[in-house]
């Protein structure tokens, strides 16, 4: 009997030493979930505004949400460790088990999103281009497409003709131009009032191409950090019902 509860306190250490340093590891993995959804949040937020559906912003705030809970959950699964309190233990399974399934969805969001995008932006993107550029009450699409044709060097939706059929261009409140100035290949004022090769961006597949690449690169780290920190806890999990049974087998 003494044989075996050494064996049983033995076992229980090593448990303790083993979970301690997966919620190290654990809460520096939801320092980095988090990282992930902040940065597509406040340094990509600019293209969301020309993005119909809403998923690519809700897998971001799913990645906050569980990055926050992780590092709480660290925390609690530290102290439920060391103190060896099973009521601990369960509650930390469980928030395991619910940010399991937060990035879980995050990552299957990701990837159905991924398999839509295309669709999605030869359907609306050239609308909200042409229908919502320097209107009342669009800033945001407005600083949005400036910011996509000048970065990918790119003008239009397909191609710059598609500027001709815009409400701006087309109300003659744009002062000649037949092309934004973000166009251009140099801008200054005006500089959008002709469209020649020599003077705007004139790329193959237009800004559609440009955006969808850069959308999906983004898409797969999400999906990536997603699913991979999800793997991850399994074994977190694995390990917390190892020392719940492990200190249930103690106190008998």
């Amino acid at each position: 009997m003494g044989e075996f509860s050494e064996k049983a306190t033995c076992g229980t250490v090593c448990l303790k030493y083993l979970l301690f340093t997966f919620n190290c590891c654990f809460w520096l993995a939801g320092l980095a979930v988090m990282a992930v959804g902040i940065w597509t949040l406040a340094l990509k937020s600019d293209y969301i505004s020309l993005l119909a559906s809403g998923t690519y912003l809700a897998t971001a705030y799913i990645l906050v949400v569980a990055g926050v809970v992780v590092m709480v959950t660290g925390v609690l699964g530290c102290c439920a460790t060391f103190k060896e309190r099973r009521n601990l233990l369960r509650l930390y399974f469980i928030l395991l088990l619910i940010i399991f399934l937060l990035e879980i969805i995050a990552g299957v969001l990701a990837y159905i999103y991924y398999q839509q995008l295309n669709t999605e932006l030869k359907e609306n993107l050239k609308d909200t281009m042409t229908k919502q550029y320097r209107q009342p009450g669009h800033e945001g699409v407005t600083s949005a497409v400036d910011r996509l044709q000048q970065e990918f060097h790119c003008c239009g939706s397909n191609n710059s003709q598609d500027w001709r059929d815009s409400e701006w261009v087309r109300s003659g409140q744009a002062g000649g131009r037949v092309v934004p100035d973000s166009c251009c290949k140099t801008v200054v004022p005006g500089c959008g009032q002709r469209d020649h090769a020599s003077n705007i961006y004139k790329v193959e597949g237009g800004c559609i191409t440009q955006l969808e690449t850069f959308i999906q690169e983004h898409l797969r780290v999400i999906g990536a950090v997603g699913v991979g920190i999800a793997c991850v806890q399994v074994f977190g999990m694995a390990f917390t019902c190892c020392l719940y049974k492990s200190l249930k087998l103690e106190h008998y």
